[in-house]
């Protein structure tokens, strides 16, 4: 009996055994099946959140108590002019101290800290990369685990130079627009509290007084006018022009003989070279007045002392768009403002002695807008001292049917109009 339950326990013992060794070998494996499938999803979410970082627009870091960059985004690589940065000192990375110091503030305080810097060209992360001149950023630097030992900031670094700059040309257009608005009123207000008090008695300088007025009350009208077009472009309402067949020299002719003062005071050679005379635009003749009026004016402003020889054409390309210019061979434009002409506001520095070139700096701003309303696109290319050609790119459907004869069947117009207003002159 003895033996018998003996062999019953030993028999059960080997069976809890066996089982107790089966369910050990099937944890085991669970186990390594488990960590196997966590060490799968920790390497997906690991790759998700490395390709939701290099999708930020911002530049990103994630760097360690010692200073070294331990991950940085595509952003940043761009940033950088696609040098590699990984692993080394975030301050031999970015050398100007205006860019470290809120990143070391941070490491070193354990808090966050955003700043607002403003880097001349030479300091830009591009270095000599960058073309925009000066540049702005934000830095936002804050600790990722405050609570541990190794504390790892993380760094975004936003490019704000665009905001930047139309903030700068902004406060230059209000301080431009204020004194150029301030002068003429100054001018009027002066000589209509000269009339209140009675101080002008003289029918002749009274007559003077109220010439000088009027010229400047048409140049308030003039800045209120360029302020309303640009206006008007930028709020969508070019989408509803007013569209109507008109010829393209009665809208040339009519601009030079609006500038016919100007252009003969400065001794302007005016060329007009239109390969059609009959052709015909489907548009707003408005606005193609404010195009090509702003560029002649413009040019001749630029260039109040040297004599001009200025050139305004129009001639259709082998595919059956037309191709518009106005070109002069004055000062030019030096290449540096080039990309930057057709902005709001912006004006070109003054690159001569005449003193500063009146203005609001919408002009340009106008002609673009109002091209581009058009379904065109224009471009500028300049030598400095020797000449500028605006050239305007305008699609055949613009151009109305009846002035689409075959190349060669119709009649060109090239005309001189210092010439002809010679010839006005003598006949009177």
């Amino acid at each position: 009996m003895d033996l018998l339950f003996h062999l019953l326990c030993l028999s059960l013992a080997v069976t809890f055994g066996i089982l107790w060794h089966r369910q050990r070998v099937l944890a085991r494996a669970n186990e390594n099946k488990l960590g196997k499938a966590l060490r799968r999803q920790k390497k997906r979410l690991r790759g998700e959140q490395d390709r939701l970082l290099n999708a930020l627009s911002d530049a990103f870091l994630l760097i360690g108590p010692d200073g070294l960059i331990i991950f940085a985004n595509e952003t940043t690589t761009e940033l950088m002019a696609g040098r590699l940065i990984q692993g080394r000192n975030y301050k031999e990375v970015f050398l100007d101290d205006r860019f470290t110091d809120p990143i070391e503030e941070s490491l070193h305080s354990g808090r966050g800290v955003l700043h607002h810097v403003v880097l001349p060209q030479q300091s830009s992360p591009r270095g000599h990369l960058e073309k925009r001149g000066e540049t702005a950023w934000i830095i936002d630097a804050a600790p990722l685990n405050r609570n541990a030992k190794k504390t790892i900031t993380r760094v975004v670094i936003r490019d704000v130079t665009a905001e930047h700059q139309t903030e700068q040309v902004r406060k230059d257009f209000v301080a431009n627009a204020s004194h150029e608005l301030r002068t003429p009123l100054s001018i009027i207000n002066g000589y209509l509290e000269n009339m209140v008090e009675g101080e002008i008695c003289n029918p002749q300088f009274m007559q003077r007084s109220l010439t000088v007025m009027q010229k400047h009350g048409e140049r308030i009208a003039r800045i209120v006018e360029d302020m309303l077009v640009i206006s008007r472009l930028e709020s969508g309402e070019a989408a509803a022009l007013n569209l109507s067949p008109f010829l393209l020299t009665d809208c040339v002719s009519e601009v030079l003989d609006r500038l016919e003062p100007m252009i003969a005071q400065q001794q302007t050679k005016m060329k007009v070279k239109i390969q059609d005379k009959d052709l015909t635009l489907m548009g707003d003749r408005f606005y193609w007045t404010q195009v090509f009026f702003n560029l002649v004016e413009n040019a001749l402003k630029q260039n109040p002392r040297r004599p001009l020889k200025m050139e305004v054409g129009a001639e259709r390309k082998p595919d059956g768009d037309l191709l518009l210019w106005v070109s002069d061979n004055g000062v030019g434009i030096p290449s540096a403002d080039l990309p930057f002409i057709f902005r709001r506001f912006y004006r070109v520095e003054k690159h001569h002695s005449q003193g500063a070139i009146k203005g609001t700096g919408l002009g340009l701003s106008i002609v673009k807008r109002a091209v581009e309303a058009h379904h065109g696109h224009i471009e500028v290319t300049s030598v400095p001292g020797q000449r500028t050609a605006f050239l305007i790119h305008l699609p055949a459907k613009v151009v109305t049917a009846p002035s689409l004869p075959p190349a060669g069947s119709s009649e060109p117009l090239v005309a001189d109009r210092k010439d002809e207003a010679s010839q006005r002159a003598e006949h009177r």
